[in-house]
């Protein structure tokens, strides 16, 4: 019984690649190969095939990639449970899942922090998608950051900050002039912020023409800086990213951004220090 065997059957599940899984590791791409040909001779399984210029799981890897999972995270809790991490020599990559905006806004001094903490520590950030609660269960995801909507009943949920939301345009703009009312609002026109292309009610319901749809605030950005166009979107982006605000006549909903993580990773000392960084990322930023 080689646990190491299953921590790197783990890595090439998870990649699909020699190369990725080796990196995962911080291995040498030799050394991984000599665990995926051990893997092959125990399970008497291909595991990993070359198509075309890249390779693919067989019919048994898949099965068993859930399980394999499941297993290499407990025994790393398992050993891991109440003893202190060591920052300084800590290796481990945390997949966070996050929108683009908010990667913007938290992800730089994120990143700084944890450079001085634990230098060897990587964050790969993952887009949103169709959000829903087995990627924090299969690990596939290690925190959720964002607006958090239903989870399973074992997640953990913890908000992290309210932002209000305002309308945004480039500095100079005239309606950083006198009273902002919903009518001097709509004699502009508006881009809307939506991944899934939906149009804003909020500017759409008095009147206001959608001249562009952007997934993301950061693509918005580009587009308000170089017209007279106007978007709704989180105040603290919008002052960080140079924008003038504008105060909506009426006030918006403000957005609670949340943390969530499943329950077999409460106790992980490393996850446990990465919350304890976003969490002090965003009442610095508050």
């Amino acid at each position: 019984m080689d646990l190491n065997l299953l921590t790197a059957f783990d890595a090439l599940l998870r990649e699909g690649s020699v190369t990725g899984a080796a990196e995962r590791l911080g291995l040498s791409k030799p050394a991984m190969s000599r665990a995926l040909g051990r893997l092959r001779r125990v399970l008497r399984d291909p595991v990993l095939t070359r198509a075309g210029r890249g390779m693919v799981l067989s019919p048994l890897a898949l099965e068993m990639a859930p399980r394999v999972h499941a297993l290499v995270e407990e025994a790393t809790s398992l050993l891991s449970t109440g003893h202190a991490v060591d920052l300084s020599t800590l290796e481990r990559t945390f997949a966070v899942r996050a929108n683009e905006t908010l990667v913007a806004h938290l992800g730089g001094r994120l990143l700084g922090m944890i450079a001085a903490e634990a230098p060897s520590v990587r964050l790969r950030f993952v887009a949103e998608g169709d959000e829903d609660v087995r990627s924090l269960r299969d690990g596939t995801v290690d925190l959720d950051i964002g607006v958090i909507g239903e989870t399973g009943p074992e997640i953990h949920v913890e908000p992290l900050l309210r932002d209000d939301v305002v309308f945004a345009v480039r500095p100079g703009h005239p309606l950083t002039r006198g009273d902002v009312t919903w009518k001097r609002l709509a004699a502009f026109p508006h881009i809307s912020i939506s991944r899934r292309g939906r149009i804003g009610e909020t500017p759409a319901q008095h009147g206001a023409q959608v001249v562009a749809v952007v997934p993301a605030a950061p693509a918005a950005v580009y587009l308000l800086r170089d017209s007279d166009a106007v978007a709704l979107m989180s105040r603290q982006f919008a002052g960080k990213a140079g924008l003038a605000i504008v105060e909506p006549p009426q006030r918006v909903r403000a957005l609670p951004i949340s943390l969530a993580w499943h329950p077999r990773l409460d106790a992980d000392p490393a996850h446990r220090w990465l919350r304890a960084c976003v969490r002090r990322v965003c009442e610095e930023l508050s």
